[in-house]
Order: structure tokens, then C-alpha cells, then sequence
């Protein structure tokens, strides 16, 4: 743990050495805050305390920002060959996907905390469902988490960031978007596969306060699946070296 931890000070220090986090952070509180206090679905407009307008936007604005988060993580480190140098001190695979896993798992914890006065804002407006609040940021944490394995398993494929930015919206999509369109398009049990598999289903139902294990499994299982892939990418390139 303490090869992780220190893996993960190191990534969300470069973070915010190259500016990245300031950027992303910056831009993550603008759009939100612009299309949940004064654009469309805004808030005065609902007649009612929630902060769905917010879960919303972040629900499309995290989509496109992890990629961007992730893109370089791993394939940066390739090109510039410092991935070698990490991998040559006594640390697994594992580590330093953990480590890099949990500095932008951080990094988007840090940024959904600085929401909180939306929170408490929405809350001296009227009375608001405190736990419907909570489960949307617990649903945009393990979106989020998804989302990061993803995007890690897309950056060990490549040593450039456009194509790991891509390929991993790529793939996002699937979960997005297309399995969705897939469950509309089918009836009985392939509807309900794809259902399944639509990050929508899984998200709107703990963003609603319904908190199912079978959500939280589902959003671990992408996480982990995406993890094991990109270790197997560094695993394989391993043994091509040996």
C-alpha cells in the first residue's frame, strides 16, 4: 500500500504541476455551475429544492473529462519512456495502476467537493432529499471509477494521448449511449442484456437514493475489468521485452 500511495502523491502532484488539475477543476465548476444555476433545466425554473440539474450536467461533463484526465497516464509515460523506469523499481503492474487509479479517482473527488455549496445552497432554498443529494455524488464517484479504468485501459494502448483520449470515448460510448439505443431496439432477454449494461440504468437508479448492490456491483466490475485489462497490456509488453 505504501508503493501505491506514493505513486498516487506523484501523479496528483503532476497534476497539478502541469496545471491539468486547476484547468479541469475550473472548467468541471464553470459548465456545471452555468447550466445548473443559469441555463436551461436551472434550478429557479423547477420549483422545487433538488440538485438534479447539477447530477445531470456532471453526468455528460465527466464523461468527456476523464478521458482527457486519463489520456495520458500511461501513454505519456511510454513515449517519454519514464514508464520503463517506473517499472524497473520494485513495484508490480498492479501498483502502479492502482496508484495512478486512485490520483484521479482523487482529483475527481476534489472537484465534486468544491460543489458542496451548491448542496448547501439548494438546502437554504427549501427543503431538499439529503439522501437523494448523497447517493447522486455516491453515483458520480462510481461512474467516475468506471469511467477512470477505462480510460487507464485505453492509455496502455498507445503512446499517443489523442488516440488513448479517443479510444476510450469510444468505448464509453457503448456504455452510454449505444447499449441504451441496443435496449430499444430489442425485445425480451437481449433488451434487458443490453439494459444492463447501459450506464444510464445503473446510474439514474442510485442517483434517485436507491442504493442496489447490484448497481454498485456493476460499476466495480467495469472498474475491475478495465484495471485487469490494462494490466494484462503491461503484462504482455513485459514478456515481449524478456
Amino acid at each position: 500500500m505504501k508503493s501505491v500511495w506514493v505513486i498516487t502523491k506523484r501523479e496528483l502532484r503532476s497534476f497539478f504541476d502541469s496545471l491539468i488539475a486547476y484547468i479541469m477543476i475550473t472548467v468541471f465548476l464553470g459548465l456545471s455551475g452555468f447550466f445548473t444555476w443559469l441555463f436551461g433545466s436551472d434550478i429557479f425554473l423547477l420549483g422545487q429544492a433538488t440538485l438534479q440539474p447539477f447530477f445531470s450536467v456532471a453526468y455528460w461533463t465527466l464523461f468527456f473529462f476523464i478521458p482527457a484526465l486519463t489520456m495520458r497516464m500511461i501513454a505519456e509515460e511510454k513515449r517519454s519512456g519514464t514508464l520503463e523506469l517506473l517499472l524497473t523499481k520494485p513495484v508490480s503492474d498492479w501498483q502502479v495502476l492502482l496508484g495512478k487509479f486512485s490520483a484521479a479517482l482523487l482529483l475527481i473527488v476534489i472537484a465534486l467537493v468544491l460543489t458542496i455549496p451548491y448542496y448547501i445552497t439548494v438546502w437554504a432554498i427549501g427543503p431538499v432529499d439529503h439522501g437523494a443529494v448523497w447517493c447522486g455524488y455516491l453515483g458520480m464517484i462510481l461512474m467516475s471509477m468506471a469511467y477512470i479504468g477505462i480510460g487507464l485501459f485505453a492509455s496502455s494502448l498507445t503512446n499517443n494521448q489523442i488516440v488513448a483520449f479517443l479510444t476510450s470515448l469510444f468505448i464509453g460510448l457503448f456504455f452510454l449511449i449505444i447499449f441504451d439505443v441496443l435496449a430499444g431496439s430489442f425485445t425480451g432477454s437481449f433488451a434487458q442484456s443490453f439494459n444492463f449494461l447501459s450506464i444510464s440504468t445503473h446510474y439514474e437508479s442510485i442517483s434517485r437514493g436507491v442504493v442496489d448492490t447490484k448497481d454498485i456491483i456493476y460499476f466495480l466490475s467495469i472498474t475491475f475489468l478495465g484495471l485487469t485489462l490494462a494490466e494484462s497490456v503491461l503484462s504482455k509488453r513485459n514478456i515481449v521485452e524478456n
